[in-house]
């Protein structure tokens, strides 16, 4: 059986050749991810698999793995090579539909799992989405409080934000 390649196809049912072998990885992402708009593109690069756009969200959402933006502020998450079959367990036990892509055997799909009609990968984006950018404002607060502890004001701010906080009713 052919490995399926992760390029978009042609109308002759082959696939395109990756047209540059220094084509940005942001590049590739979205040409593989036009094919895969609803699965998690796991790609190994070196000793670590990646997942770029909302891919990074579900990935730091479900793993709690470190997203932070590369190239064109496209976001990335990733984690080692070893902890690959929990990841694939995780995202199967919650349906969401998963690809596995190497690098330096041309992009080839190594792994797919699809759940067809019960994919969650929409609903899980969402929560992900949600999650990370609540959770990147309560830091930048915190990390705002910080820098600033020793300015006469910051008591005040504090116990206006505690008061919110613990406010009844």
């Amino acid at each position: 059986m052919a490995k399926e390649m992760c390029y978009a196809k042609r109308s002759t049912g082959g696939f395109f050749e990756r047209k540059s072998k220094n084509m940005s990885i942001e590049n590739m992402v979205q040409t593989i991810k036009q094919i895969h708009k609803e699965d998690v593109v796991l790609i190994k690069i070196g000793s670590f698999y990646h997942g770029y756009g909302r891919d990074s969200y579900i990935l730091s959402y479900l793993f709690g793995y470190k997203r932070k933006t590369i190239g064109n502020n496209i976001g990335d998450t990733g984690f080692p090579v070893t902890a690959l079959h929990k990841v694939k367990y995780t995202l199967e036990k919650d349906k969401v539909n998963y690809v596995v892509i190497d690098r330096r055997h041309n992009y080839e799909v190594e792994d797919k799992v699809e759940f067809k009609g019960e994919n969650k990968y929409q609903e899980i984006y969402e929560k992900a989405h949600k999650y990370i950018g609540t959770s990147t404002r309560i830091n930048a607060i915190s990390q705002y409080l910080i820098e600033n502890i020793e300015q006469d004001k910051i008591k005040q701010k504090i116990e206006r934000i505690e008061k919110i906080i613990y406010e009844t009713g």
